[in-house]
């Protein structure tokens, strides 16, 4: 169980770090990540989806906001997708803090995948 524990927290902080980090360059409008908001007709919302990627990894990252924010990137992410998928791209760079993120929810908190047995009656 303590074995589970460390990888939990360990994947979680490289999503973290991973996510929050990109939004950051984003942010901050640094040349080699806002190169591919060029190709898609996108510099002007570098600010705007770097602040989102942020804000969505920083509410993914404490236990009480894990859902919402995991919803969040869930849907960024996809929209990333689309648009690479749209524009010719590859499906690698949003994929895979994609698979990350999903995999640390699964860690965190089985029941969002898996769901609960609703034991009412109706």
């Amino acid at each position: 169980m303590k074995i589970k524990k460390i990888i939990t927290i360990s994947l979680t902080t490289l999503v973290v770090i991973m996510v929050f980090t990109s939004g950051l360059m984003k942010a901050l409008h640094l040349p080699w990540s806002v190169e591919g908001l060029v190709k898609f007709n996108l510099p002007n919302s570098a600010t705007v989806l770097g602040l989102m990627e942020m804000a969505f990894v920083v509410l993914f990252a404490f236990n009480r906001s894990m859902r919402i924010g995991f919803i969040l990137l869930c849907c960024y992410f996809a929209g990333a997708m689309a648009t690479e998928l749209s524009h010719d791209g590859s499906m690698l760079n949003p994929g895979i803090p994609l698979a990350l993120v999903w995999i640390t929810a699964f860690l965190r908190d089985p029941a969002l995948f898996l769901g609960t047995p609703n034991t009412e009656v109706a």
